[in-house]
């Protein structure tokens, strides 16, 4: 995601880094990089236009020009306006329902990816402990009812559907907000028709559910792929159904990011979520400062903070705590079940994205990620007591964990040296009377 473009900027930045003072000149050949690069990154034409002007109103400044670091003031006045595109600092994304029935409606074209985000969203709330209903009124698509009711099982959320594929729309959304209000639950989450392109007669059936039912919200789902099209159907669907936000399904798979960078701007709609996998958990508030922070190569440490809260074990995660509190030595178990957690947070890379400063190019973590599946392979050829206590591991049995894992006896060796190295750190920071994630 942005890989591209946060590559051009961070060139731009380096090259005025590396030139001490700015002028005015200096300040506006940095100005035409980010410009071009946020040009083939397909941002609106209008939107960068806004953007270099806003950037430029600031940079050239005296509190710029006359800086002692003026590139990172400069970098700094870049973040700050790509914030105030995306939304701003302070636009909170969270859904704030009042008190009793709350219903979300999404819409957008056939393959934006509807259905699949309706069931993210039911996993979010699910995940914050409400009993969200999925409400089938796609029936149009074939198979598109028989989607929602597996992803619906799939994230334990309830699924409302009629079986008559001459049902008119409008009663199905009626029927399944009633049904959600005598079996209290809440929100509930349509999953509306979509077509190729837009029509009359798809804008006519989505407006009479909305008369019908008057949901809380109206968010358009729009492929972030799509680039420049998606302003424009994002613009065409606002005009007839004042939407009230934006979903950006498969951004994670947008390399450019144009529709993101542009969509806030360009449409005067916020973007409130945006997909970022395929897992039923893939899908993320949007929070512009932290966007911003992860195009310039800041990370993201908020996210992965919150990534790492809601995927970890609290059992395993607490039996750890207690061992580190008793400075008794990690074993190899224990960084096994280390392993398995950062999985549950997602794809390593988009992980190591996260992370402020850390470029990873793509030969390093295709190595890294080789390294790992060994390291599990060699594990996992250990018995119990191996792993617990590795002093075991005489030379014959090193021969025989080679043997089992596909790997050599002196890749056992080097394995076994890094471990210990770990181990010793981590006693290391427990001696200093803090635990290693502090």
């Amino acid at each position: 995601m942005f890989e591209r473009l946060t590559e051009q900027l961070g060139a731009a930045f380096r090259k005025l880094a590396g030139q001490g003072r700015l002028s005015e000149a200096d300040v506006a050949a940095g100005l035409r990089e980010i410009r071009l690069a946020l040009l083939e990154a397909d941002v609106n034409l209008a939107v960068v236009k806004d953007f270099v002007a806003r950037v430029k109103a600031k940079a050239v400044g005296e509190a710029v020009l006359s800086a002692l670091a003026p590139a990172e003031q400069l970098t700094k006045i870049v973040y700050e306006a790509l914030t105030e595109m995306l939304g701003g600092a302070d636009y909170d994304p969270s859904f704030t329902f009042g008190a009793g029935q709350a219903t979300v409606m999404l819409v957008g074209l056939q393959g934006s990816g509807k259905t699949t985000t309706a069931a993210k969203l039911a996993q979010r709330f699910v995940s914050e402990g409400r009993r969200p209903l999925l409400v089938a009124a796609d029936l149009s698509r074939p198979a598109a009812v028989e989607q929602l009711k597996v992803l619906a099982k799939q994230v334990h959320a309830g699924i409302f559907s009629m079986d008559d594929p001459g049902a008119d729309p409008v009663a199905v959304a009626k029927a399944g907000v009633a049904h959600a209000a005598k079996q209290s639950l809440t929100p509930v989450i349509l999953d509306t028709a979509g077509r190729l392109s837009i029509d009359e007669e798809l804008m006519n059936e989505l407006k009479r559910i909305k008369e019908a039912i008057r949901p809380d919200e109206i968010l358009l789902v729009v492929d972030a792929m799509t680039g420049q099209d998606a302003l424009q159907t994002a613009q065409r669907f606002d005009e007839r159904l004042n939407l009230s936000g934006l979903v950006l399904a498969k951004l994670d798979g947008d390399a450019r990011g144009g529709a993101a960078l542009s969509m806030r701007a360009a449409t005067g709609k916020p973007v409130r979520l945006v997909g970022m996998g395929e897992k039923m958990d893939a899908l993320e508030l949007f929070h512009p400062a932290r966007m911003a922070g992860r195009i310039l190569g800041r990370g993201d440490v908020l996210s992965l903070v919150e990534k790492a809260q809601a995927s970890m074990d609290e059992a395993e995660a607490g039996q750890l705590q207690k061992k580190l509190r008793r400075q008794k030595g990690l074993d190899l178990d224990d960084f096994m079940s280390a392993l398995r957690q950062t999985k549950k947070m997602g794809g390593m890379r988009q992980l190591l994205g996260l992370i402020p400063g850390l470029k990873v190019s793509e030969e390093q973590f295709e190595a890294g990620q080789s390294e790992l599946r060994r390291f599990e392979a060699v594990v996992s050829s250990m018995t119990r007591a191996e792993r617990r206590d590795p002093r075991l591991l005489n030379a014959s049995r090193r021969k025989r964990i080679a043997m089992g894992s596909g790997t050599t006896v002196q890749e056992i060796n080097r394995f076994i040296i890094r471990f210990k190295q770990m181990r010793k750190m981590t006693a290391q920071m427990l001696k200093g009377g803090k635990m290693p994630w502090m």
